[in-house]
């Protein structure tokens, strides 16, 4: 007569992850490889198929049991490598349609550098001849300067204020009167005089006359932002800290649907941005975009006609099938094609 084999109550039911079930014997017992192997139920779900042998009353035969499946033992549990098919495949990372070619249209738009950008951005307002303490004071005041401001604004006003000399002991002792008619006609002239004393104090009191030298520290400053600090932080102290992005780069990031879905403003431009685009990329996005937004894409009226990516790119799609509306929604030919 054949041993009588006992099956434990915790197998009946299905174990949960940290349960008693892996103290069991009966679980040790086939962890350690005793017994039959594991294999699918009908369902489809991995499991063990314990087969217990019973004696029925009166009757020597021996007869099978019903198998208990134990699904929640995994094969990971009992030591198993898990299948290839088991493993979901890493999804891959989103990117715009077409935009290596968009970039590389864009850049040959801009080869010229006869942008607005190219000869009185940022890079082109602070004394190259001063001393690095100086220089990295001058980039961040001009970068402040040209919130809500023209590039050729912002360069008349650096240029004024380096004229009075553009140092941290100087706008300290200027008064706020002449401070307003050095800068004027800048945006919001008014707050940013409050801004620039108010920075300019903190930078002397904490920082020793320069400036932060990370991005955290930078937007604590009163008036500089995230597209300030990250700009700052590329040409003050030549570290690409992250993508600066200010309304141009709002704006053509989006018509060229750059970004996963439509952003509200730059900050979620720049997030959206750095997802995607590869690092390398980040320190000329700025200057590449600002330029062509000067130039090409324009806020109001965006010259897609002459636009190398008008055929590729979704907004000058839908604005060149407005000036042509005999053109068909769904053809491939461009209204400058036509005209040709």
């Amino acid at each position: 007569m054949r041993r009588r084999v006992s099956v434990p109550r915790e197998l009946e039911r299905d174990p949960q992850p940290g349960s008693n079930l892996a103290k069991s014997p009966a679980v040790g017992r086939l962890a350690a490889g005793e017994g039959k192997p594991a294999r699918r139920h009908a369902a489809g779900q991995p499991g063990l198929q314990i087969q217990a042998d019973t004696i029925q009353p009166g009757n020597a035969r021996r007869q099978k049991s019903e198998p208990l499946q134990t699904a929640g033992i995994s094969g990971r549990m009992l030591g198993r490598p898990q299948s290839a098919s088991s493993v979901e495949d890493t999804p891959s990372k989103w990117e715009p349609k077409d935009w290596r070619e968009q970039l590389a249209n864009i850049r040959e738009m801009r080869k010229c550098r006869d942008a607005p950008v190219d000869h009185m951005g940022a890079e082109q307002c602070f004394d190259k001849t001063a001393a690095p303490k100086v220089m990295r004071y001058q980039v961040l005041l001009s970068l402040m300067l040209s919130s809500q401001t023209k590039d050729q604004v912002t360069f008349a006003a650096m240029k004024q204020l380096r004229e009075h000399g553009l140092t941290v002991e100087n706008i300290l002792k200027m008064d706020d009167k002449t401070l307003g008619e050095l800068i004027y006609p800048v945006g919001f002239w008014r707050n940013k005089v409050k801004y620039i004393k108010q920075t300019t104090a903190i930078l002397k009191e904490q920082y020793n006359g320069d400036i932060p030298s990370s991005v955290s520290e930078l937007v604590k400053l009163p008036g500089v932002g995230p597209k300030m600090a990250h700009l700052t932080m590329k040409i003050a102290w030549n570290n690409v800290s992250g993508i600066s992005v200010d309304t141009h780069v709002h704006r053509i990031a989006n018509r060229l649907k750059w970004v996963k879905k439509e952003t509200k403003n730059p900050e979620e431009s720049r997030l959206a941005l750095e997802e995607w685009m590869p690092r390398e990329l980040w320190s000329e996005t700025n200057w590449l975009l600002v330029g062509f937004g000067q130039q090409m894409c324009l806020p109001v009226n965006p010259r897609c006609a002459v636009c190398l990516n008008r055929d590729i790119c979704p907004t000058a799609k839908n604005n060149l099938r407005k000036t042509n509306p005999r053109l068909p929604p769904s053809s491939p030919v461009q209204p400058c094609q036509q005209q040709q």
